[in-house]
């Protein structure tokens, strides 16, 4: 299998041409029409957090219905999520009513509101919220014992728990992966946050959907027949080998091979 560049010089095998699609990739030019851009619209940490979690939920469908729902989530917490959350009182609740995507309505978002207050009152940080269960993070235990924490509210709605899933009902987890990039990797290129330094990039597990399994599959990165929470741990595995420090960044490039080139790899 070989890789040129544009000017038909070879990469250096498979992680050679990944890192340059990384590098193609990983800039804020590419993050206006993905659901990133909604944490970007704030600056305070616990915003960041609060609307990234919303955003990486919410991620199914077309982006822009996506980032459009989000931003009218963001103007019925009249533009403060944090400050919402922590001070809101019964009656500020009922405007929450009308929120509603696909599969995701009142309902949840109620419970999401009641979730994050009782989380904040006792936390600075959501990065909290995955370490109680595993002092030093490890993905299986850290996203199950999320869940766990996430619906341990007396008299959680069960429609809601088919929003935030867990390794243990094989799911990929593809939004809470998404997510935890989003809020741990650490670079200079303005799109993932680093805001939490407790959890390592290199225990993350790459985010795997749709676009990201067929690039995978075609770069011969993954061998499993369905794609579930081990296929994440296979594909991430895989990465570790281009960077072991830091393997969830080549799901820039994946991505981006999927949606912006339409798996468009040259073999």
């Amino acid at each position: 299998m070989q890789f040129t560049d544009a000017n038909g010089s070879p990469f250096r095998g498979v992680g050679g041409f990944l890192d340059a699609k990384v590098a193609q990739y990983n800039r804020p030019e590419f993050i206006e029409n993905d659901p990133i851009v909604i944490p970007h619209l704030f600056s305070r940490k616990q915003d960041i957090e609060i609307m990234g979690f919303w955003a990486a939920t919410l991620a199914w469908g077309q982006r822009v219905t996506i980032i459009k729902k989000c931003k009218e989530l963001i103007a019925l917490m009249d533009g403060a999520p944090y400050d919402f959350i922590i001070n809101h009182e019964e009656p500020d609740l009922k405007k929450m009513l009308q929120f509603k995507h696909r599969t995701f309505n009142d309902v949840d978002t109620l419970y999401f509101i009641a979730f994050f207050r009782q989380h904040y009152e006792k936390y600075e940080s959501l990065e909290d919220a995955f370490l109680r269960f595993d002092g030093d993070y490890s993905p299986f235990r850290g996203l199950g014992g999320f869940r766990s924490y996430f619906f341990s509210l007396p008299d959680f709605p069960h429609r809601t728990k088919k929003h935030v899933s867990s390794p243990s009902q094989k799911s990929t987890c593809k939004r809470l992966n998404m997510f935890l990039r989003w809020m741990v990797r650490k670079d200079d290129n303005g799109v993932d946050f680093g805001i939490w330094n407790r959890i390592k990039s290199a225990d993350l597990i790459c985010p795997l959907d749709l676009h990201v399994d067929r690039v995978s599959r075609k770069l011969n990165l993954i061998t499993r027949k369905q794609t579930d929470w081990q296929t994440a741990v296979e594909l991430t595995e895989r990465l570790r080998e281009f960077d072991p420090a830091d393997p969830v960044k080549y799901d820039f490039a994946l991505f981006g091979l999927g949606i912006e080139e339409r798996w468009g790899v040259q073999f």
